[in-house]
Formats: structure tokens, C-alpha cells, sequence
């Protein structure tokens, strides 16, 4: 089968698409034909080797020390169960799913074996492959954020920094489906876009500045890492909640103690990768709340131009690539 390995760290055209055997699903597995992944800011950060500062050390250690130990990436996908495993009986050949192995990788590969009881869903019966694989990177991470950690509630004010990508144009949708009054950070040429998703409020950061004086709101979620507990605290209301979902290692050392000096709720880290929360998100999708954002498509065989394309930093939802 084709897949696009990752041999060493470094820009997108280390990465190359090349034939490896294909995987053999066991007894309780799903083997998946890909038809669309993702390039998320995950997969460019772990190619690029460009972890958030304090994790460079850490992250080498859990990913690979000089070239990454799974070189094949990618977290999220959608296509065809291709085969199932004996003892399999939640899926059948045919299923149309998406799935999200997270950090087991593996997704930029034309086949994909997953346990049949790990994070995979039927897909939302009007998506196609391309919005389907797009689900589950950025809906988990606001759904784990907005739900659990914050337990957002109708009418409270809601901030997402960083509202147009991935993580943000999620959280958006998301903490309206929870009716909540969102205000969107983001660029004045993603300002339409984010309205349309649901903010009631823009915010343009190259215009003005979330935390100036007399801006509050009950969570404020930071997918971009430019608003530590420092900037944002007197943005937040009592007993306001800080979500610093790409802070660096030092935050998130921090982020307790500043937890109980403050009274407010600082928390970070990675979103648990759970197969509920998938169905959730397909429930999501099917009622109208929720349908992510494609920034742009490429083929397998130009995905270091999808790799390109998220290094920007100026992607607008996901990048994806069609198999």
C-alpha cells in the first residue's frame, strides 16, 4: 500500500510516499481503506519537531529522539471498512467511518488496522470523506475543553482565541450548541467565517487586544498559546475558567498553583482520545451542531504541500488529504 513516511525531522519534503506492507487485521480488529485524512497542527509540529517550549526534551523522548518512532502520521481519517477481524461484529465490510487513533498515528496510509472498540464511528449519513475526516482532531480537543474541564453552561460568556482553526472553529460551534454567548479571536480575514459559525462577537487581535480593561468572560479558551494565566486573568469573571490548550511546559507546571492563589480554573494539556466522544461528535454532526471546516485538499502525493500549508499558521480549519 501507498503511505506518506516520516524518516527524520524537518520541513514538509521530508516527508516521501512510498510503498510498505500492508497492515493484517486481528481478531478484534477494523481494517479501514483511508479515502481522506488530515495534516493537523500535530502532525506539522511533530515532522517540524516544533514542540511548545519546555516539551522539546519530553516529547523526543515519547516520539523519537531523532527521527519520529511511528513515521507514518497522521491521527484522524475516514473511508471504507475493508475487512473485520472474528470476533468483530460492531462493524461490517462496506461501513462508511471515521476514526481517530491519535496519538497511535498511522492515517497518511491508504490502509489503517484499528480495534474495533477504539475511537470509530459510523459517518454522519450527508458528510462526505473529506468533512468526516475532519471531525475528530479539532471536536474532540473543544468538546473534551468546553464539556469536561470548563463544563461551559447556557449563558456564559465564552472566549475562543485563536477561533478560526482547527480546535477554534470546533469550540465555536460547539459552546453555541451549548448556548453559551461566544466571542471569536481572529484574524479581520477570518472574521465572516467565524460569524458564520456561530460567534456572536469578533475580536480582531491585529486591531485590539482581548484582555484590555473592562473585557471579561466567564472561560476564555487559548488554542494559538499567547494567553497565558499572566494575560488573561483579569479577562476572566469569578470563578472564571482559563483553558491553555497549547501552553508550554512551564504554564502547565503553573497552572495549579495559580489554580488555587486565584480562585479560577487554569487547565491544559492533551484531550483524552475517547471512542464516546467520537459518537458524540457524530451526533453533533447529524443534528446540524457542528461540521467542521476544510481549509484546503491535496492528494497523497502532494502531501508535503499539505505539510507546507500547515506551517503557515494561517490555515482556516483543516487541512486534508484525499486517498
Amino acid at each position: 500500500m501507498k503511505a506518506a513516511i516520516c524518516t527524520a525531522y524537518g520541513a514538509p519534503d521530508v516527508v516521501r510516499v512510498i510503498d510498505v506492507p500492508a497492515p493484517v487485521p486481528k481478531p478484534n480488529d477494523v481494517l479501514i481503506r483511508v479515502h481522506a485524512t488530515t495534516v493537523s497542527s500535530g502532525d506539522a509540529r511533530i515532522r517540524g519537531a516544533n514542540f511548545p517550549p519546555g516539551f522539546s526534551i519530553p516529547a523526543r523522548l515519547f516520539l523519537g529522539l531523532t527521527r519520529p518512532r511511528k513515521p507514518v502520521l497522521g491521527t484522524e481519517l475516514a473511508g471504507l471498512v475493508e475487512a473485520v477481524g472474528q470476533n468483530v461484529t460492531r462493524f461490517q465490510k462496506g461501513d462508511r467511518v471515521f476514526a481517530f487513533p491519535g496519538v497511535a498515528m498511522g492515517c497518511h496510509a491508504e490502509l489503517k488496522v484499528m480495534p474495533h472498540d477504539g475511537a470509530i464511528a459510523l459517518m454522519p449519513p450527508d458528510f462526505s470523506f473529506e468533512e468526516a475526516a475532519a471531525i475528530a482532531f479539532g471536536g474532540t480537543t473543544a468538546l473534551y475543553f468546553l464539556r469536561d474541564v470548563a463544563n461551559v453552561q447556557r449563558g456564559e460568556k465564552v472566549l475562543i482565541n485563536g477561533a478560526s482553526g482547527a480546535v477554534g472553529s470546533a469550540a465555536v460551534q460547539l459552546a453555541k450548541h451549548y448556548g453559551c454567548h461566544v466571542t471569536g479571536v481572529c484574524s479581520a480575514a477570518n472574521a465572516a467565517l467565524v460569524r458564520t459559525l456561530g460567534a456572536d462577537e469578533v475580536i480582531d487581535y491585529n486591531a485590539s487586544d482581548f484582555a484590555a480593561p473592562g473585557l471579561t468572560w466567564d472561560v476564555i479558551l487559548d488554542t494559538v498559546g499567547n494567553a497565558p494565566f499572566a494575560r488573561s486573568k483579569t479577562a476572566l469573571n469569578k470563578d472564571g475558567r482559563l483553558l491553555i490548550i497549547a501552553a508550554s511546559l512551564g504554564e502547565l507546571v503553573k497552572a495549579p498553583f495559580q489554580s488555587k492563589m486565584s480562585g479560577l480554573k487554569v487547565a491544559g494539556g492533551p484531550a483524552p482520545e475517547r471512542a464516546q466522544d467520537i459518537e458524540v461528535l457524530r451526533q453533533l454532526c447529524e443534528a446540524g451542531a457542528f461540521k467542521p471546516v476544510i481549509d484546503s485538499c491535496f492528494p497523497l502525493d502532494r502531501i508535503c504541500d499539505a505539510h507546507a500549508r500547515a506551517d503557515t499558521h494561517r490555515k482556516v480549519g483543516s487541512v486534508v488529504v484525499t486517498l
